[in-house]
């Protein structure tokens, strides 16, 4: 096997450990948090389940990230190195500070900018003009059925009607694609799929995890909180589980495309058919960077967004794993990330706007929105350095 196919796979599992040890955070904060395990035995059984869940799903994802980002000509193992490069530094730069960037996004835009840079803008793969009527009048519908009926209900309830009308529109489109999709009336795929996701995922986390904890807070109402802990604790564990099982389907496939990919490209493959031994050692690598945890994340996830009691940890770990299965199916490499910081938003404001630090989960969106676009001009800057020494 040639040494930069070798050096290529060593570095994808590597960016798999790097992923798990930055988003080991949400799939252990809220157990964390309510001290319902503790962080040493969180990350053991979350790495557990991290190894497990790529097994569970099928690798859509992962076909998603080798074949449907650029044409098969911009992925050749030197881009697609490069790709990997830009996405570790900037998830171990941004683990170091605390701050949870979508690993995901990271690899997307690496990929992007490497392939541009490597074919020119022909190597993007962009929708069809069908898929993209499609998706803008699912959003003139959502956001519409979302205005009236939230703004409505702002009427009601005697409050600004505008904020409820933006509001309503907002989560209307990120309810409405969703349930579409499932439906099978909306199809989403590629570039676009990744885009449309980043901004919807952390508000259907979000939406899911206050409807659940409504729901659950109802169900519950006349029962005591030293009740509702026993209870809800080991139920809250069991989802934790769920969740990161959840993250290693989704993120745990990032090493399987690009693996899958580089030996395509290197002509050890045919086509892109992922091998088993890939799978296992991919989900090996993401569940060695989960046992480590990026406790400066975990911190600022469990402590810094809002605080929550066990049965609110159930509420956000159940939807957040329920999210992530949802997106897997599809095969849209999410941030996981993002779901699970919406979640835990999401049951922290079941108490009123006041009980969330809203500059968190702010300054989080801003690091979320930054990442692909930054590693796309990382990537596309490396590879040209590459061409210009005559490597690439």
């Amino acid at each position: 096997m040639d040494v930069v196919i070798v050096s290529g796979i060593l570095l994808a599992l590597l960016l798999n450990v790097v992923n798990g040890i930055n988003d080991a955070s949400h799939s252990i904060a809220t157990v964390v948090e309510t001290r319902a395990l503790s962080p040493w035995k969180a990350s053991i059984l979350s790495a557990l389940a991290n190894f497990i869940g790529p097994f569970i799903f099928t690798t859509a994802v992962a076909a998603t990230i080798g074949t449907a980002l650029v044409v098969p000509e911009a992925l050749t193992p030197h881009s697609i190195i490069i790709a990997m490069l830009t996405a570790i530094l900037l998830v171990v730069f941004a683990t170091r500070i605390g701050l949870p960037v979508s690993s995901s996004h990271a690899l997307v835009g690496g990929i992007l900018g490497a392939g541009v840079a490597a074919f020119g803008p022909g190597a993007l793969i962009l929708p069809k003009v069908v898929m993209v009527e499609n998706l803008a009048i699912s959003v003139m519908a959502g956001s519409l059925a979302g205005a009236i009926l939230v703004g409505w209900l702002a009427h009601t309830l005697q409050e600004d009607i505008k904020t409820g009308i933006l509001l309503g529109a907002i989560f209307g489109i990120s309810i409405t694609i969703p349930l579409l999709m499932i439906a099978g009336f909306l199809v989403l795929s590629g570039i676009l799929s990744i885009v449309v996701f980043i901004f919807i995922s952390p508000v259907i986390g979000f939406t899911t995890a206050f409807l659940v904890d409504l729901l659950v807070s109802h169900l519950f109402r006349y029962s005591r909180q030293s009740r509702m802990k026993r209870i809800f604790q080991p139920l809250q564990v069991a989802t934790s589980l769920f969740q990161a099982a959840g993250h290693g389907a989704n993120d745990g496939q990032h090493a399987v495309g690009v693996i899958t990919a580089l030996l395509v490209a290197g002509g050890l493959l045919s086509s892109f058919v992922v091998p088993l031994w890939v799978l296992v050692l991919s989900a090996a690598a993401i569940a060695l960077g989960t046992s480590f945890g990026g406790w400066k994340v975990i911190n600022k996830l469990a402590k810094e967004v809002t605080k929550i009691r066990p049965y609110q940890g159930f509420c956000a770990a159940t939807s957040g794993g329920a999210v992530l299965a949802m997106v897997t199916s599809f095969g849209i490499p999410v941030s996981s990330t993002q779901v699970m910081s919406g979640s835990i938003v999401g049951v922290g404001a079941t108490r009123g706007v006041r009980a969330v630090k809203w500059e968190v989960p702010r300054q989080m969106m801003e690091a979320w929105v930054i990442t692909i676009p930054l590693a796309f001009i990382i990537a596309w800057c490396g590879y040209m350095v590459l061409a210009v020494a005559g490597i690439s």
